[in-house]
């Protein structure tokens, strides 16, 4: 069996990588975005496993674990900080509040599920391979005469690593570019054979980043999709469209829909097609 496992989390970034990596590995995660809805949450939830930020708006995560550790029904539950612990004594602060363990930030999406499965009992860790696209990895990368490579542009370093620990499992290669400067670089440099590309980005908007791919001849060609956790009006994903885009997609997204989307761009098939052959 696997874990139902609460996140704490205010992040929606940070949530998105830590419930994909979890749900990738069996696990059911159940996540709130305010220290104000732990302990009703964990009551009624009763989790395997509890995972909390530190640094949270209004109750922090020092005042949820004193609370959750007071509880009688949540207070045998383990209880793992995830922060960045940048100042010194912040370990000891942690133990000290209740915490049974603690994950550093940034996580690494490569070992943060095993490291959290330590904290679990055995009959709740996770048996499944490691993402719901291993187990066709070498299926894919036979079925396609080289391996697709996909170019993806983010500010965020955290979604260009949920990207990447999502595509790379399928046989995808993955560029990526935390702007669309460095994106039209990089695209130049290995000419992908798809680009997915954010909006909003710290050194230029989406908009004009596929302006200057479909500018360029020698990737005029390559289909480009954008997606943005960013609520947009149906003008400004006309715009993308009208630019040239193939797709406008829309987070939250679910992990495997967004594979299929990105598979419909190349002409391959989706991943229930793959897994039923």
């Amino acid at each position: 069996m696997s874990g139902r496992i609460l996140i704490i989390e205010d992040n929606a970034d940070n949530l998105d990588l830590m419930g994909y990596l979890l749900a990738a590995f069996g696990h059911t995660p159940i996540s709130v975005t305010s220290g104000e809805d732990a302990l009703p949450t964990c009551r009624s939830a009763l989790p395997d496993l509890v995972v909390c930020d530190i640094h949270l708006p209004g109750k922090d995560g020092y005042q949820i674990a004193r609370e959750l550790k007071a509880d009688p029904l949540c207070r045998s539950i383990p209880l793992v900080a995830v922060t960045a612990l940048a100042m010194v004594g912040d370990r000891e602060k942690v133990l000290a509040a209740g915490f049974d363990g603690y994950l550093s930030k940034p996580i690494d999406p490569q070992k943060f599920v095993a490291q959290l499965e330590e904290f679990l009992p055995l009959s709740a860790r996770s048996r499944k391979p490691p993402s719901p696209g291993r187990a066709v990895q070498e299926q894919n990368r036979q079925q396609l005469p080289h391996p697709h490579s996909i170019l993806v542009v983010d500010n965020l370093p955290v979604q260009l690593e949920f990207a990447r620990s999502l595509l790379e499992p399928f046989g995808f290669t993955v560029y990526t570019a935390e702007g669309p400067i460095s994106g039209l670089e990089l695209a130049k440099a290995v000419v992908p054979d798809l680009i997915l590309s954010d909006i909003n980005m710290s050194e230029g908007s989406g908009y004009d980043f596929i302006q200057s791919v479909k500018a360029d001849a020698g990737l005029a060609q390559i289909p480009f999709v954008f997606v943005t956790s960013t609520m947009l009006s149906n003008k400004d994903r006309q715009k993308g469209l009208g630019l040239g885009a193939a797709k406008f997609l829309q987070r939250p997204i679910e992990p495997l829909e967004l594979v299929d989307e990105l598979k419909e761009c190349l002409d391959l098939p989706s991943f229930d097609e793959t897994v039923s052959k």
